[in-house]
């Protein structure tokens, strides 16, 4: 088994940086601690995860399979720039797009049973926003193998070191971050914050403002 693309590692000291030194959102002010990891980093190591993806894939044709609703804003940038990749380089791969949103029948509770809304065709590439535990996805993999694809490569922009996970690593990482609640860059606390694009450690003053 090939092993996994190396991965930007960000230690359990790092604090981040403080958040005047970034354009944040006023009404965000109050709700997060620390800037993680800044807009411009994200969209570096999104190019670079583009030009890994078009080496690995070969000529291949490509669908890419967006995970909503976290993983859109990632599944957008890292496609820019794998058309860009395609208009500018010698060699491109032909591609098309699908997007599922995935529903746990138990809220909260990592089960492992999900409920798959959309995705007509599915079949290679899965851009996904975070990796937590590893269930939903492996659960993911498990159905796509019914559509029979010539194969599956899984891109995730942030991979969490946490002792929940079950063991799943993608094949393409962004970031592999310590076990904190991030929100910023389409990933959500109750569906707030998806609009800061910078991915940023919220308060639990945020917390307790946006508790469900």
């Amino acid at each position: 088994m090939a092993s996994a693309s190396p991965c930007v590692v960000i230690s359990d000291e790092e604090q981040g940086y403080d958040l005047d030194l970034f354009c944040i959102p006023k009404h965000y002010a109050a709700d997060l601690e620390r800037v993680y990891i800044p807009h411009g980093l994200i969209m570096d190591r999104t190019e670079r995860l583009a030009r890994d993806i078009m080496k690995d894939m070969g000529g291949h044709h490509i669908v890419a399979l967006c995970v909503l609703k976290g993983g859109y804003k990632f599944f957008a940038d890292l496609l820019d720039y794998i058309k860009a990749l395609n208009r500018n380089s010698d060699r491109s791969i032909p591609m098309t797009v699908d997007f599922i949103r995935l529903k746990s029948y138990q809220n909260d509770q990592s089960t492992g049973d999900i409920k798959v809304i959309g995705g007509d065709d599915l079949s290679t590439l899965t851009g996904k926003d975070i990796i937590d535990t590893g269930k939903t996805m492996k659960t993911l993999l498990e159905l796509l193998k019914q559509y029979n694809p010539k194969m599956v490569k899984v891109a995730s922009l942030l991979v969490k070191r946490t002792p929940r996970s079950v063991g799943y690593r993608p094949d393409f990482v962004g970031f592999e971050v310590p076990d904190k609640f991030v929100v910023g860059y389409a990933l959500d606390y109750n569906e707030y914050f998806r609009d800061l694009n910078h991915i940023c450690v919220i308060s639990e003053t945020g917390k307790e403002k946006y508790k469900a």
